[in-house]
């Protein structure tokens, strides 16, 4: 994905890009990356839920 590309991307992919950039410069394992999203998943569904419920 070039820059110009990212620039109008949703807001979405271009969190997702910063997240994997952020995880791969701190050398961060896959192993633990994916284990950490399950819960930050968990929590925003969470927080998803009670925000759909209001």
């Amino acid at each position: 994905m070039t820059q110009n590309t990212l620039e109008h991307a949703p807001e979405h992919i271009k969190l997702a890009v910063d997240l994997i950039m952020l995880l791969e410069e701190n050398n961060v394992p896959a192993e633990q990356v994916l284990a950490a999203l399950e819960i930050v998943q968990a929590d925003f569904a969470k927080k998803l839920d009670t925000e759909s419920s209001l």
